[in-house]
């Protein structure tokens, strides 16, 4: 075990160690369920802007340890990075979410450039370094980005739809193009997530947020497969990087995931089966999860119960304490503050 290891408890539970309290950190914990992350987005003008400005990327990922005390903080981002570095224009409407020029064509995905540009990256990079300057040593940094299944639903689409039909379209009619951009996708990523363990993050996780939608056949070709070649290719570039893999709604597929991809944890959405977790998945790599958003947000005993069954089920092995999914904006901060209390003392 390495001296980071020891320092900081997500870290070795990353590393395969059981701690006494499981370390808490929530996906989209800086965000707007927040109110001083509500003051900084009405100062920064728009998402964008807050995301590539790095002194304002930096203070929205420090808000919520600051108040919750969480022991990982993730950098302030989005993974739509990807294709805006790719020259793709992005933009975030409010109430609608991301919109993208739709990638329509064999011929548009053969005209992506083969790098990211440095010019949209070197931002999230500077507000990693400063970051880094700021957390407690006990504290862990996370960065990540989008798995390219998910990344690649958007782009073709240009805006997320229900079930991500254009983009499971686009790949049974035009299976070469749509292994290209995956390819292209693939090697962005990992230049991507390379660049943010120089900067100075301590992990990554991988989204995909929408791998749940594709059966087993296209799971293995278009999440699985390009996935793993990330993983194996950021160690090469940074040996014994640290990796977290969110393959979300995919049930028992988990398990061919887990097989597959040499990931160090993975994260579990709310409608996981516990037993299956413990028998398949946790015997294998730490696990990271899953109370339901929405337990969050009714609180009261709903809460107390969602909290103390996660810890019941997998709390013996490696485990870090998470949502099934990102917090909801509705969420009362009374509610947050309870459930850390609750994972601390219960544990």
């Amino acid at each position: 075990m390495n001296a980071a290891s020891t320092r900081k408890p997500l870290l070795n539970v990353l590393a395969g160690n059981r701690e006494p309290v499981p370390p808490i950190w929530l996906m989209r914990q800086a965000g707007r369920y927040l109110p001083e992350y509500r003051e900084l987005r009405a100062r920064a003008g728009s998402f964008l802007d807050l995301c590539f400005t790095p002194e304002l990327a930096a203070e929205a990922t420090l808000q919520p340890v600051r108040r919750f005390g969480f022991d990982a903080a993730i950098l302030f981002s989005d993974i739509l990075v990807v294709p805006y570095g790719l020259g793709r224009r992005v933009s975030f409407e409010a109430g609608e979410g991301p919109r993208l020029d739709p990638l329509e064509t064999p011929a548009a995905i053969a005209a992506l450039p083969p790098r990211l540009d440095p010019s949209v990256v070197e931002p999230v990079y500077e507000a990693i370094r400063l970051v880094r300057c700021e957390l407690a040593p006990s504290v862990a940094l996370l960065g990540f980005c989008g798995a390219p299944w998910t990344v690649a639903t958007y782009m073709i689409a240009g805006r997320g739809t229900a079930d991500q039909a254009p983009a499971r379209l686009f790949a049974y009619h035009e299976p070469e193009a749509f292994g290209r951009l995956m390819d292209r996708l693939a090697s962005a990523s990992v230049e991507y997530l390379v660049g943010q363990f120089r900067a100075g993050v301590d992990a990554v996780q991988i989204f995909d947020t929408w791998a749940g939608v594709l059966p087993a056949a296209e799971f293995a070709r278009w999440c699985i497969e390009p996935v793993r070649r990330i993983v194996a290719a950021v160690r090469a570039e940074v040996p014994g990087a640290k990796i977290i893999g969110f393959p979300r709604g995919v049930g028992t597929s988990l398990a061919a995931y887990v097989e597959n991809v040499a990931v160090d944890a993975v994260s579990l959405d709310w409608t996981v089966d516990p037993g299956f977790v413990r028998d398949r998945i946790q015997s294998r790599v730490a696990v990271q999860g899953n109370l339901d958003p929405l337990a969050l947000v009714a609180g009261g005993t709903a809460l107390d119960r969602g909290v103390d069954a996660a810890l019941a089920s997998y709390g013996e092995r490696p485990f870090i304490f998470n949502l099934g999914h990102g917090i909801l904006p509705e969420t009362p901060l009374a509610h947050v503050e309870r459930m850390v209390e609750r994972v601390r003392r219960a544990a």
